[in-house]
């Protein structure tokens, strides 16, 4: 995947989430053209190789599940995944460090 390619499709996820109310707090590119730990076939292909990144936002269930169907609806995506941190955004942020 090109550096463009992957700029649009992080661009997009963004405003999925900004667009129905969430937060988006940052982004982590773990790595580019890494080795997969098997062989995984997506979209009729066979793929040995992919570039990793986190999307770190806040939002509701029904934000993350249009953007779950949306990145496996995209051909670019090999494999999604949501992680929950917490339940509450103040339990992630330190509220004295907001003043």
């Amino acid at each position: 995947m090109t550096k463009a390619s992957t700029k649009d499709m992080l661009k997009r996820s963004a405003l999925t989430v900004l667009d129905r109310g969430g937060a988006v707090r940052g982004f982590v590119n773990i790595g580019r053209n890494q080795p997969l730990p098997h062989r995984i076939k997506r979209h009729m292909e066979y793929h040995t190789h992919g570039s990793y990144w986190l999307m770190h936002f806040f939002a509701n269930p029904k934000t993350t599940n249009v953007l779950m169907d949306q990145l496996k609806l995209d051909v670019r995506v090999i494999r999604c995944n949501v992680v929950k941190v917490t339940d509450t955004l103040s339990k992630m942020v330190n509220v004295d460090s907001r003043i």
